[in-house]
């Protein structure tokens, strides 16, 4: 059954890291509603395993389309590598399903043709390769040096993105010979848009800091208006679940969401 434009965009995240990517659909379609799911319980995905990840993933999936989501957002690199094949299999074409993994790809494969592309996320990210791969198989000539940086979502998670410590983590992330020459350089994970102007500092500009939440939003966009599904909200209400509630975790929305909202506890997982 086709979807309809009035239903809201489903969008899940290991945690509330993927608020970035919302913020940033919210920016760009103002008219469209939002039903946010957290995993707060099993944050974060990066160092889970890929059964624990898919088993999760599809709990959420199912939650979002029992709420009529026309499309659902992987707002999650390592769910996007582990389980988006699965969840397009599991939705059986009630809703489009949009990893944050592949848009990203399609914006590197139209912009360069040769060169370094760095890559920088999560340790299940850079382990899965995936960005490697399909960017390898695009049919250009880019090299793609990617490096597993674990201690930056902790970081973004309890605050410590913009003062000394940040500087210091990041620059020693970023001196390594492997982001040395890039002509670009992806945020892979979706905290990141949170540094990305430290990280642009560091290059001093020389370096295009490539950001998935724009470029998923954009993507997502791109969808919604070729099949005629662009919501019409005056207002839209939108709504925010977690798996598991802490005062600091509502607190922390305002961060990547750029508005304090209010989290909604909905357990899914025995």
């Amino acid at each position: 059954m086709r979807p309809n434009s009035d239903a809201p965009i489903g969008i899940f995240d290991s945690g509330i890291g993927g608020l970035t990517v919302a913020y940033a659909i919210k920016m760009l379609m103002p008219n469209e509603r939002m039903i946010y799911y957290g995993d707060t319980a099993h944050l974060p995905y990066g160092d889970k395993s890929e059964a624990t990840i898919q088993a999760c993933s599809v709990k959420i999936a199912d939650f979002l389309l029992g709420k009529g989501c026309k499309v659902i957002v992987i707002a999650c690199n390592s769910a996007s590598s582990a389980a988006y094949e699965l969840l397009k299999e599991f939705s059986r074409k009630k809703a489009r399903i949009i990893n944050v993994i592949d848009p990203m790809v399609n914006y590197v494969r139209e912009h360069y043709s040769t060169g370094v592309v760095g890559l920088i996320g999560t340790k299940r990210t850079i382990a899965s390769n995936v960005y490697v791969e399909k960017i390898r198989n695009s049919g250009n000539r880019i090299a793609v040096n990617s490096l597993a940086t674990p201690l930056l979502v902790p970081l973004i998670e309890e605050g410590f993105f913009d003062d000394k410590i940040s500087r210091e983590i990041i620059e020693n992330y970023l001196q390594s010979p492997l982001l040395e020459n890039l002509n670009a350089l992806i945020l892979g994970c979706t905290h990141y848009p949170l540094i990305k102007e430290q990280i642009s500092d560091f290059y001093e500009g020389k370096v295009m800091v490539l950001d998935s939440s724009r470029v998923v939003a954009q993507s997502l966009k791109g969808y919604l208006t070729a099949e005629q599904l662009l919501g019409d909200h005056h207002q839209p209400q939108h709504e925010f679940y977690v798996s598991d509630y802490t005062d600091s975790f509502e607190a922390s929305t305002k961060i990547f969401f750029k508005e304090q909202v209010s989290l909604q506890k909905m357990a899914l997982f025995d």
